[in-house]
């Protein structure tokens, strides 16, 4: 049997019959469950049985109510009129007022405040800001009417009568039935206004004159805890009553040998608690306890979720940062590279094409050169060829001029001088070396045709050269144009070169753009991993959150004790570390569990600082599985 297992079957008694004498009969059951902490309200209902109404007042009801109203005013009018000539002359004669007219001064002010008083106190409690210390002055100043009324009625020179006493308390009735009317009136108003606040229930009257003690330290206790149902402080005393029977039966009379635990009732009583809330508070303390401490935990391993989630997102980020850098690079290293190429190509080509047309003027220039040179040397030999002719055929004419000549006399020698004198100085020298002797002069002329015709043949040989040089200038020039177009050729081909450079460079960078994506790619993945990752741990961590609330809930159910409830949570602890009792004996279960789960995990887990009795817990657990327990059944 359990600390909570004390009988509850007994029949309920009369709330008012059973607290009249000091022995209340055996209590009904106690309630099922209790709130987390105590409160100073009673959560009962109230001692009417009837709840209020909170609907609007009908036709009818507001026609009552103004009667009522009207009523209570009349009343009042009637109370200052008969209360005030009392007063006042009360005041001017025995309270030693100078004059009547501030005796009347003194009523009137006094009827003027509690009027006044009154009015503040129904209209805050109509607008829901109740004053609930402005009645005691009310009460006071009425009472001062009261006395001041009865002393105005009292005997002079005799001694009190009854009639006397009659007559000084007819002044009095007036005002309190005044002041009664007036709180019937506050708490109508309050009730209308605020329909859901809890009614206090009055203590019977029967109670008051057979127990007066008794009935004044529930009356104390009711203020003290806020307790506004009297069948509920009731049942409270019924059952501490019944508790402290049920524990001496329990320890046949020596309530002293009840732990701290038994006793919490008796201890927790003076401070408004119930025997079902003292009960349940070691397991509500242990409980709040595991939720702080489950919540620590749950806050230590969402920053470290948060913290792997932030590293990971990090690290995608610095690699997706890199491959862009690189890709970056890549970029600008082809694009420098292309446009380096592409300027030393231009560059190399706008050279080779300055050298080449040099190379082509120059050429140009010197073909000119030699053409007209050629074309010199041509006409000059059409000319030497043409005065060789002529010199020939005048040779043969001169000749044949010296055969003639020849035959002549002596006589013609003086002729022929003259005649030499005015030819040339070459015909005079031949002239005259044709006279000193015809025959070698017509062999020199022969020989100098020969030499003419031989310088004529060298003419045509020179006119010959002349045209192969101008074939060879013309060869040159298309070498030079043949060289310029090869160098073209290589110019292109560089250009071609610096094309599949920039090519290679592009393919370079959609190399890297691609390895940039697969990059991009793994994070994605290594970051969808490591999220399912983290949404199966969060799944198994539900899990056995579920399993865990099961078991504490069937753990509350049957009511076990803090031992039990710790030994189910080692063995709980011992199947969530991957244990399996299919098939196994108690002893390989035992050494199994001596296997996943430490002394040292369970002195954690439960806060227990002894090892021994972690050890023990353990081993009760192994047994417990082998049993069959299971925290899913």
């Amino acid at each position: 049997m359990t600390i909570t297992d004390w009988p509850r079957t007994a029949a309920e008694a009369d709330p008012e019959l059973a607290a009249v004498s000091g022995t209340p009969t055996p209590v009904s059951q106690t309630p099922g469950t209790v709130s987390d902490a105590p409160e100073c309200v009673s959560e009962t209902e109230s001692g009417t049985g009837t709840k209020p109404s909170a609907g609007k007042l009908s036709g009818t009801q507001k026609r009552a109510a103004a009667a009522i109203v009207a009523a209570a005013l009349v009343l009042a009018g009637i109370g200052l009129y008969l209360s005030f000539e009392h007063v006042a002359v009360f005041a001017h004669q025995q309270l030693r007022f100078g004059s009547l007219g501030k005796g009347q001064l003194f009523a009137v002010g006094v009827d003027v405040g509690i009027m006044v008083m009154i009015a503040v106190d129904l209209l805050m409690a109509w607008l829901k800001r109740p004053i609930s210390w402005i009645r005691y002055p009310v009460w006071l100043l009425t009472g001062a009417t009261v006395v001041l009324n009865a002393a105005s009625g009292a005997p002079r020179g005799r001694a009190w009568a009854l009639l006397d006493y009659v007559a000084a308390g007819a002044h009095g009735v007036v005002p309190i039935l005044f002041i009664t009317v007036v709180e019937l009136g506050r708490t109508s108003i309050d009730r209308i206004v605020r329909p859901d606040q809890a009614e206090r229930d009055s203590i019977p009257w029967l109670r008051w004159a057979l127990a007066p003690v008794a009935t004044a330290r529930i009356f104390r206790r009711m203020r003290l805890w806020g307790v506004t149902s009297y069948p509920e402080m009731i049942r409270r005393d019924q059952d501490l009553i019944a508790y402290e029977q049920w524990l001496k039966r329990k320890y046949d009379g020596d309530i002293s040998r009840a732990d701290e635990d038994e006793l919490l009732p008796m201890t927790m009583a003076p401070y408004g608690y119930t025997v079902a809330q003292a009960l349940a508070m070691p397991e509500q303390q242990e409980q709040a306890a595991q939720e702080r401490e489950e919540e620590a935990e749950r806050r230590r391993l969402d920053a470290q979720t948060r913290s792997e989630v932030a590293q990971a997102a990090a690290e995608a980020e610095r690699l997706r940062a890199k491959g862009t850098v690189e890709a970056v690079r890549a970029e600008v290293d082809g694009q420098t590279g292309q446009a380096r190429a592409h300027a030393r190509a231009q560059v190399s080509a706008a050279e080779r094409a300055a050298e080449l047309e040099q190379q082509a003027l120059d050429n140009a220039v010197v073909v000119e050169a030699r053409a007209r040179e050629a074309e010199a040397q041509r006409k000059e030999a059409l000319e030497r060829k043409a005065t060789a002719a002529a010199d020939l055929e005048k040779a043969e004419l001169e000749r044949k001029a010296a055969e003639q000549r020849k035959a002549a006399a002596e006589a013609d020698k003086v002729a022929a001088a003259e005649a030499g004198a005015i030819e040339t100085q070459r015909i005079a020298q031949a002239r005259k070396a044709a006279a000193e002797a015809d025959l070698e002069a017509a062999e020199l002329e022969r020989q100098a045709a020969q030499k003419r015709k031989e310088a004529a043949e060298a003419d045509r040989v020179a006119a010959a050269e002349a045209q192969a040089i101008e074939t060879q200038a013309i060869a040159e020039a298309r070498e030079a144009a043949a060289e310029a177009d090869r160098r073209a050729a290589e110019t292109e081909k560089a250009a071609a070169e610096t094309r599949r450079a920039a090519a290679e460079a592009d393919r370079k960078k959609a190399e890297e753009e691609r390895l940039g994506k697969v990059a991009l790619a793994d994070a994605a993945r290594a970051e969808k991993e490591a999220a399912e990752a983290e949404w199966a741990a969060a799944e198994t961590r539900r899990a056995a959150a579920e399993i865990e609330q099961r078991a504490v809930e069937a753990e509350d159910v049957a009511k076990l004790k803090p031992r039990e409830r710790a030994v189910r949570r080692v063995a709980r602890m011992a199947l969530a570390a991957g244990l399996t009792t299919t098939g196994l004996e108690s002893d390989e279960i035992r050494r199994q569990t001596n296997r996943v789960i430490s002394i040292a995990d369970i002195q954690h887990e439960l806060a227990v600082t002894s090892p021994g009795t972690a050890s023990e817990y353990r081993q009760e657990a192994a047994e417990l599985l082998a049993g069959g327990y299971r925290p899913e059944s």
